[in-house]
């Protein structure tokens, strides 16, 4: 494999190629490389990125500890007698739940940046816009960083059992899709629908309405404590109540009537209905397509060959849904390699691979900027304001308002640090971004067309050259 193969290959498996990621491929080869990446070991974190992370609140402090102190100030709200005090109170509440979700933001960039674990940071992205949540609703921006970092982020390349169980069991989940206030006699079928339409078997997995209801069924019980206390819960089923942290299921609350989930008898016995479920559900042959196309469209394009989903279908069912044995077999089979540079970058890849091929190991100080440019494009993180998570075509982020956008972005990059090297309360510490590196020369340079090898070979500063080649053509592909 030539330098230019072996760096468009680095560019598709990361968020985006670098000079020190590209010495490691040379140094062990492609092949290895993307072994280690679909087995990662410890994330291996730059220690300042480290640092910064580990200074958040969300780091430090559970979410259980943080939703509830944040669920009390919200109720003593309306205690306040004084409108300006209270509205002063509000805009505190509203304030703080911004801040913690501004951290989960900075936490999950940072990761994309500098993790050498790249292909389970750019899973970690693809599963939380499977299983997406909006951080608009309620209380959920104190939740998003738990819910990527403990239900998503370890099962990322796992078993996609375990993922969709953490999901199933996450308290942002049971809020998004309102399963908190499904009931016995009061069935909310919002969450059932969403589970089978987007979760796991596609709209045309073959299931029918009645499943959605019987699915509702089986999830009723479930739900959220933000309190402190518990329920009152009747004796004899008072062994079933459980709380995990936010996590709670109410037996009370529950169904226990048995049920005909697609087309076997699901015996109604409390919260062991909804592990049925969830292997029913996870290991069905329908999730393992749809879960598989989408992968394959995340890889290799929006129609990908039906022999390759087909295959990596197979691999699923026959490893129970082995996430990272079905990207093996994408990653070895030749319609990823003729893809390769052809898959349109969304707003994500692009931000992230700019600033990895302008700083590449040198840690950012300040992730905002790369925050605001997302929203800009329209796809900020944990902002999709509906299940179905953002959408993976290209068609969906080429308009010619887009590349304008992504024009300005490669300008404030190129032509310094964009405020990247700025901590809040911080003196700015500039750092130029350095594109021209070993990276570009060896492979990034091979697979430029004439225009653009011209336009940069016209350029008039470092930073005229650093913004042609950020807008170029070429670099809205991975």
């Amino acid at each position: 494999m030539g330098n230019a193969d072996a760096g468009a290959v680095l560019n598709r498996v990361t968020w985006g190629g670098t000079s020190s990621a590209y010495r490691q491929v040379k140094a062990i080869g492609i092949d290895q490389y993307i072994e280690q990446q679909l087995h990662p070991g410890d994330d291996r974190l730059p220690p300042s990125v480290q640092a910064q992370i580990g200074s958040l609140t969300i780091s430090q402090r559970p979410v259980d500890q943080l939703v509830l102190e944040l669920e009390e100030r919200r109720k003593q709200l309306d205690s306040i007698a004084n409108d300006d005090d209270r509205s002063s109170a509000r805009q505190a509440y509203q304030e703080e739940l911004n801040r913690l979700a501004k951290e989960a933001a900075t936490r999950s960039l940072l990761r994309d940046l500098y993790s050498r674990n790249q292909l389970r940071e750019q899973m970690t992205w693809f599963w939380m816009n499977h299983f997406s949540i909006h951080q608009g609703k309620h209380n959920l921006r104190a939740m998003v960083g738990d819910y990527e970092e403990h239900a998503i982020r370890p099962h990322a390349l796992g078993k996609f059992r375990e993922l969709l169980q953490a999901t199933v069991r996450h308290p942002a989940m049971l809020r998004y899709l309102d399963n908190e206030h499904n009931a016995a006699n009061h069935i909310n079928e919002n969450y059932a629908r969403e589970l089978m339409e987007l979760h796991t078997l596609g709209v045309d997995g073959g299931y029918t309405q009645k499943d959605v209801q019987e699915l509702a069924r089986i999830l009723t019980g479930v739900g959220v404590n933000l309190g402190s206390g518990t329920p009152k819960v009747r004796r004899e089923l008072q062994g079933q109540y459980v709380r995990r942290g936010l996590f709670e299921f109410n037996p009370n609350r529950h169904d226990y009537g048995d049920k005909v989930l697609l087309g076997q008898v699901v015996h109604g016995r409390g919260l062991a209905e909804i592990d049925e479920a969830i292997d029913r559900l996870s290991r069905h042959p329908a999730t393992a397509r749809f879960i598989s196309r989408k992968i394959a469209s995340f890889f290799v394009g929006d129609q990908p060959p039906a022999a390759l989903v087909q295959r990596m279908s197979d691999t699923f069912l026959r490893t129970d849904g082995d996430i990272a044995a079905t990207l093996a077999a994408l990653f070895a089979a030749p319609e990823f390699r003729q893809s390769l540079g052809r898959e349109f970058k969304d707003p994500v890849h692009y931000v992230v691979s700019a600033v990895r091929l302008a700083y590449d190991e040198k840690p950012i100080l300040n992730a905002a900027p790369m925050i605001g440019w997302l929203h800009r494009m329209g796809e900020p993180l944990y902002g999709r304001q509906t299940p179905d998570g953002y959408p993976l075509a290209a068609a969906a982020w080429d308009s010619s308002g887009q590349m304008a956008t992504r024009f300005e972005i490669g300008k404030a990059i190129g032509s310094g640090s964009a405020g990247l090297f700025k901590a809040e309360g911080a003196q700015d510490r500039p750092a130029f971004p350095q594109l021209a590196n070993p990276y570009f020369y060896e492979a990034l340079q091979k697979t430029l067309g004439a225009p653009t090898l011209q336009a940069l070979a016209q350029a008039t500063s470092p930073q005229e050259w650093n913004t042609f080649l950020l807008s170029a053509p070429e670099f809205m592909y991975r």
